[in-house]
C-alpha cells in the first residue's frame, strides 16, 4: 500500500507541473523581461544612491528606484516593449540610456551607465551704475572729430545712452569751449567779421582782439546756457541724436526738428526750452558787450533767428554727411 502511495503522489506532481508548464507557456500572458545594470562614474568607480527611472510601456511617470552600495540597480516584470533608463546623481550629468528593445522573459543588461562630473555653470552678472555707463559714454563722445580734428561731441550715435549727470554737462560743455580747434576756429571767425566791419568795432589789431572776445563769449555762453545749465535745471539732453535709419524725409524732419524737440533726461521728447533758451540767452548777454549801435531788444531777435536757423543746418549736415566723416572710439 505504502508503494502506491508513493506511485500516486508522484503522479500528481507529475500531472501539477506539467498544468503549471501549460499556464506559463498560455500566448495570452506573455512572459515578462528584466532590466539590471551597475551605475559608475567614467572611471569605473560605482554610485551608489543614484537615481535609476525607467520609462516604457504601461509606465505614466518614470518609475524609479536606487541603486544599492555596489551600484547595482534593476527593473523586474516588464512587459515587452521599448524602455528607457535615466540616472541622475548629484554632481553629476544626468544620463539617458539609448532604446532598449525588451522582449518576452529578456533578461537585458545596461554595460554603459557612465555618469560624466557636471559641469560647473557660473553666471556672471557684469553691470554698471547710469552714472558710470554715462560717463564712459561721454568719455567716447569725446573723441569724436570731423576729419580727425574738428570737435564734433554734441553728438550721440547711440539711441540709447545713459542720461547725462549735471557733471557730465558742464564738462562736455566746458571740453568743446575750451579745445584748440574752438579757439582756431574762433579766430577764424572774428577775421571774417573784421573783414566784414561787423560788430561795429574798430579796425587794428585793436577791433580785432575785441571781434575775438565777442565772437569767444558768444559761443561760451550759447554752450555753457544751451548745453549745461538750463538743461541741467529743465533735466534735458543738449546732444544731437543720430537717426541713420529710415528714410531721407524721416531723417531731414527728424534734423530739422533737433532744435525744437529734444529728449528729456527720462528719455521722453520734449519741446527743447534749453536750446531756445540758450540762444536767447546769448543773444541777450551780448547787449553788454556788444558796440551801442549792435545793441537792442531787435537784434536779440534777429539774432535768435539766425542762430536757430544755423542749428536747422548744422542738424541736417550731422544727419547726412558728417557722421560719415566723424572719428569714432568704439568702447
Amino acid at each position: 500500500m505504502r508503494v502506491l502511495r508513493i506511485f500516486f503522489t508522484v503522479l500528481l506532481a507529475i500531472a501539477l507541473t506539467s498544468s503549471l508548464a501549460a499556464q506559463d507557456a498560455d500566448p495570452s500572458k506573455p512572459e515578462t523581461g528584466h532590466i539590471t545594470g551597475t551605475v559608475t562614474d567614467v572611471n569605473g568607480d560605482v554610485l551608489s544612491g543614484a537615481t535609476v527611472g525607467l520609462e516604457g510601456p504601461g509606465i505614466k511617470s518614470p518609475h524609479t528606484v536606487l541603486s544599492d552600495d555596489n551600484g547595482f540597480f534593476a527593473f523586474n516584470e516588464l512587459a515587452p516593449g521599448t524602455y528607457h533608463v535615466i540616472v541622475t546623481a548629484k554632481e553629476f550629468a544626468d544620463w539617458k540610456s539609448p532604446d532598449i528593445i525588451l522582449n518576452p522573459g529578456q533578461y537585458f543588461i545596461l554595460t554603459d551607465c557612465k555618469l560624466g562630473i557636471a559641469e560647473a555653470v557660473t553666471t556672471v552678472s557684469v553691470s554698471g551704475s547710469s552714472v558710470e555707463i554715462a560717463t564712459e559714454e561721454v568719455k567716447t563722445e569725446e573723441t569724436q572729430r570731423v576729419f580727425g580734428i574738428i570737435p564734433n561731441f554734441y553728438v550721440v550715435y547711440d539711441q540709447h545712452p545713459a542720461p547725462l549727470t549735471t557733471k557730465l554737462k558742464f564738462q562736455l560743455a566746458w571740453k568743446t569751449s575750451t579745445d584748440a580747434v574752438t579757439f582756431l576756429g574762433t579766430g577764424v571767425l572774428a577775421a571774417m567779421n573784421q573783414a566784414g566791419n561787423t560788430p561795429d568795432y574798430r579796425q587794428g589789431w585793436i577791433g580785432y582782439g575785441e571781434r575775438f572776445g565777442a565772437a569767444y563769449a558768444d559761443g561760451f555762453s550759447d554752450i555753457m546756457l544751451g548745453g549745461a545749465i538750463l538743461p541741467s535745471l529743465l533735466h534735458q539732453d543738449p546732444r544731437y541724436y543720430y537717426q541713420g535709419t529710415g528714410t531721407d524725409k524721416s531723417r531731414a524732419l527728424h534734423a530739422l526738428s533737433s532744435p525744437f524737440v529734444c529728449r528729456g533726461d527720462n528719455g521722453r521728447r520734449q519741446f527743447n526750452y534749453s536750446s531756445i533758451g540758450g540762444d536767447l540767452g546769448s543773444a541777450a548777454l551780448s547787449n553788454f558787450y556788444y558796440p551801442p549801435s549792435n545793441r537792442g531788444a531787435g537784434l536779440v531777435f534777429e539774432n535768435l533767428a539766425l542762430t536757430t536757423g544755423e542749428r536747422m543746418v548744422s542738424s541736417l549736415v550731422q544727419e547726412f554727411i558728417l557722421h560719415r566723416l566723424t572719428s569714432k572710439n568704439k568702447k
